[in-house]
């Protein structure tokens, strides 16, 4: 248990308030970590990651001692230490060639882990082109329905979203759009798909699982004549092959918490509206629409044009005052008889 640190300023109450849980979330700060043993293969590609992720990228050059699925609380003190929210941990043993572990935390405690073993790994420099601008948001592929259908497809896409997302934004301009990160599955035979919401799992072989490769492209919009651009990709790097090993799901308790939305958030979200207001509402067509209310409008005072046709006669009103004037000392007569 980590111990529990109050503000003793109002310097280090904001930098607490910055680390708090918010409604949209800022960027995942990842840090990789090497272990006792690691090899050229493991170090080439969490410099590669690395390079991808920047600049949220933390790195530690000394070799730890860090067993993650043994031991984690290593991992939640450096959490803690340095405000990030995941790990990549790279390490090599005789049982364990090659592996890389992608770990994600909530609250400064290990929510889930996904060990992967590199089977194949092509290096950015031997591809001799253009590469994309280090902070750019990159554009996400997964190019299989296994990704939306198996327990540990769908984990490790949740995984890599988080890894690679980046800042949340609401628009971006077309020339921001610079590389694609594509995940794909190599062919298998089928699986049986389990239901994610009620948490079942499975007993395959990791053997009959089937491999993943991530793929690099830069983007590159051409004039096609027309309002859209013409789209090219070319191979960036870096290429890596992966096979799936050891992971940890979550905790039931603890993933609910982390996917919980405030109530305003979640009405956003679903109506199309913020707080609740009097005489709106979203038709099907996803519009807003709302009702105005006035007060009785009173015509004798609106202002008309004015036309020879309406003006009165001269000497009409003088003629009306006088009769009126008549009319009411006959009136008095009367009463007086």
């Amino acid at each position: 248990m980590l111990r529990t640190v109050k503000p003793r300023n109002a310097r280090s109450k904001r930098a607490l308030d910055a680390r708090e849980a918010k409604e949209v979330e800022d960027v995942r700060t990842a840090i990789f970590v090497k272990g006792t043993h690691t090899g050229e293969v493991v170090n080439g590609v969490m410099k590669e990651l690395m390079a991808l992720k920047r600049p949220d990228a933390i790195s530690f050059s000394k070799k730890n001692t860090v067993r993650p699925f043994e031991d984690a609380s290593s991992l939640e003190f450096w959490c803690n230490k340095n405000d990030a929210t995941m790990f990549l941990i790279g390490q090599s043993t005789k049982k364990r060639p090659a592996g890389l572990t992608i770990t994600r935390t909530f609250d400064s405690k290990v929510l889930d882990m996904c060990e992967l073993g590199i089977d194949k790994f092509v290096s950015m420099a031997e591809f001799k082109t253009p590469k994309s601008t280090p902070g750019h948001k990159p554009m996400m592929h997964f190019a299989s329905e296994l990704f939306d259908t198996h327990p540990r497809f769908i984990q490790l896409k949740s995984l890599l979203m988080d890894l690679f997302n980046g800042e949340v934004i609401e628009s971006i301009c077309l020339p921001g759009l610079e590389h694609v990160i594509s995940v794909t599955l190599s062919p298998a035979p089928s699986l049986q798909t389990a239901n994610p919401i009620l948490g079942e799992s499975q007993d395959e072989d990791l053997q009959n699982l089937p491999k993943v490769h991530i793929r690099t492209y830069t983007v590159k919009l051409l004039p096609s004549g027309t309002r859209v651009p013409r789209v090219e990709l070319t191979e960036m790097g870096p290429f890596i092959d992966l096979s799936l090993r050891r992971h940890q799901d979550a905790d039931p308790e603890m993933w609910k918490a982390a996917m919980r939305r405030p109530k305003l958030k979640k009405q956003d979200l679903e109506k199309g509206l913020g707080k609740k207001r009097k005489n709106m509402e979203v038709d099907e067509m996803g519009d807003l629409r709302g009702r105005v209310h006035i007060a009785k409008q009173d015509l004798g005072k609106l202002q008309t044009r004015k036309m020879k046709g309406l003006k009165g006669v001269p000497g009409e009103e003088d003629g009306d005052s006088q009769d009126s004037e008549q009319e009411e000392a006959s009136r008095r007569k009367r009463k007086r008889d």
